[in-house]
């Protein structure tokens, strides 16, 4: 019999989950409320309709019904059954399940932390890597807050790996050894270079960057692609930065290792990097965290305005406040961090010139200006561009193209504004019904939140009794959480819960009364039922209507 996870195991594992963690490092989630939003994984649709809840740990799509927690959420979008989406759910949280037989699951090797520590210890032996280190102003704090270290030659760090007991296929897949099938022999990735330990956002070590301080031919060069290193997902120095980006709701982003930590050392603490790639959309669940402002800091040559214009694009259309700072005259933040221009610093960062701005000033400086043609074609890509942005902002800045331009208008022809009416972006969300009864949703939403009052219930109301939601409610009081149309009824802010047991009966009352004075009207119009049938339900509901209009429950009667 195999062995099979604990449910104890199970739970303490789930109970470290953050859902939005989870599903935000695979999609972009956007705030809305209480909640955050996003197109569906699981179906194409243009407007979102998948919602995650960080209070109730669930998602929900209000398109296609899928739903569930994050472990489902794995599972649908990695393909994996449940032990093994709580595999790898363990992995990535470093945490130690245990199984039926008293085994446990292998945590993640610690293969990567170890050589770190060993490049560390090399690093302090080697005068030529930290005679450069130190002559770029990097201080001793931020060597040792960086994990700064240095790969010897290949063999050396190959004995390193056995002396260790380290499996060569473990440093192979974890990207720090490398397999030549050609010469058949085995390599260190990271040779004669200083290295700076790259970790994922919950702060394990995932790959290395390395710089060259013997003459290689490429100056850096990252860790490849593995299973926990996808350099386009990931930003450098994010876990040292988390903490002061989300206290003072600002990324600053720059193109290097040496710009971060000599930001870092100048106070600005909520300074990151790319690794080695232009930002793409994969970055941006990571950066839409704690929704700040993003600060683009990149080098004013043409390849650090080329990815400073990719990027403004990318997170203008996205939704993301911020702007750009250029660094002209072949400087970068690490220079005049190194130079004591922190003020400078601080005051080019406080005022970026805004992604829009940035993109639209960098198209017109593409053209000439005096040739009409040209600017006919400047125009053209600049409307292009502005389509990528909501209608307000299309109207807003196709006066700042046209000023540009010299003065040479842009109709509103060209410039195909979507109207976006709020009857859409306001629609409640469980809309599945043909009538929306928000007291039957409110009795609803409070079985879920508040399973102590079903008894309170089920004595005096019925499913039958509801008149829309019926349905729903026997899914409630039958425990039945993870139904598609309660994981929507959770989700939705606009139903409210019932908080006490008082205000659970002064609805209640309400409800009975109505209810009851309904069924009595039926029996007054009834022609099916004879004179003595219709006296006793008189009777009957005259006295059950009588009693709640003093304040006083009355039981259901089948």
């Amino acid at each position: 019999m195999p062995s099979m996870i604990t449910q104890d195991s199970i739970e303490a594992l789930k109970a470290r989950l953050d859902i939005v963690d989870v599903i935000g490092s695979y999609i972009e989630l956007k705030k809305a409320g209480g909640n955050f939003k996003a197109p569906c994984p699981f179906h194409d649709e243009k407007s979102p309709s998948f919602v995650v809840s960080p209070q109730k740990q669930i998602y929900h799509c209000f398109g296609c019904g899928a739903g569930g927690d994050s472990v489902k959420f794995v599972m649908e979008y990695e393909k994996l059954n449940y032990p093994e989406a709580l595999e790898k759910l363990a992995q990535s949280y470093n945490f130690s399940l245990t199984y039926s037989d008293n085994k446990q699951n292998k945590p993640r090797s610690q293969i990567m932390e170890k050589l770190n520590e060993w490049y560390q210890t090399l690093f302090d032996q080697n005068p030529t890597a930290s005679a450069y280190i130190k002559e770029r102003g990097i201080s001793m704090s931020s060597i040792e807050k960086f994990g700064i270290g240095y790969a010897p030659e290949s063999q050396a760090t190959l004995n390193f790996l056995y002396s260790q007991q380290f499996a060569i296929k473990e440093a192979i897949d974890m990207g720090v050894a490398g397999y030549n099938p050609d010469t058949r022999q085995t390599y260190a990735r990271f040779i004669e270079r200083i290295t700076f330990p790259i970790h994922s956002a919950n702060g394990s070590i995932v790959g290395f960057g390395g710089r060259t301080i013997t003459g290689h031919n490429a100056k850096y060069v990252n860790s490849p692609e593995t299973a926990f290193f996808n350099k386009s997902r990931l930003l450098y120095a994010y876990n040292h930065a988390k903490q002061s980006l989300y206290k003072r709701g600002e990324i600053i982003i720059t193109e290097g290792y040496l710009d971060v930590i000599m930001l870092h050392q100048a106070g600005f603490d909520n300074a990151v990097a790319t690794l080695g790639t232009a930002l793409t959309v994969e970055h941006l669940p990571l950066l839409r965290k704690g929704n700040p402002k993003v600060v683009m800091a990149y080098d004013g040559d043409s390849a650090g305005r080329a990815a400073a214009l990719k990027a403004s694009k990318l997170l203008s259309a996205a939704g993301f406040n911020g702007g750009v700072v250029v660094f002209e005259g072949g400087l970068d933040p690490a220079d005049m961090v190194k130079e004591g221009r922190v003020e400078e610093l601080a005051n080019m960062f406080r005022h970026p010139k805004g992604f829009i701005e940035f993109v639209l000033d960098e198209i017109l400086a593409m053209y000439d200006m005096r040739n009409p043609k040209e600017k006919e074609s400047c125009m053209q890509e600049g409307v292009a561009y502005l389509k990528t942005l909501s209608a307000i902002l299309q109207e807003e800045y196709k006066t700042y193209l046209a000023s540009r331009l010299g003065g040479l208008g842009i109709s509103p022809s060209l410039v195909k504004l979507t109207p976006q009416t709020n009857s859409k972006t306001n629609a409640p969300l469980v809309q599945k019904d043909s009538h929306r009864d928000m007291w039957e949703l409110t009795l609803i939403k409070t079985v879920l939140e508040r399973p102590q009052f079903i008894e309170q219930i089920l004595d005096v109301l019925d499913a039958s009794m509801l008149q829309f939601h019926s349905r729903e409610f026997s899914l409630a009081v039958g425990g039945k959480g993870d139904a598609p149309e309660l994981m929507a009824i959770s989700v939705d802010e606009s139903i409210r819960v019932l908080k006490d047991a008082d205000a659970l009966q002064a609805e209640l009352i309400v409800f009975l009364t109505k209810y009851y004075e309904r069924e009595l009207k039926k029996i007054n119009l009834s022609q099916n039922i004879t004179f003595e049938e219709k006296a006793f339900y008189i009777r009957k509901f005259r006295g059950k209507i009588s009693k709640l209009k003093q304040g006083e429950l009355v039981a259901y009667e089948a």
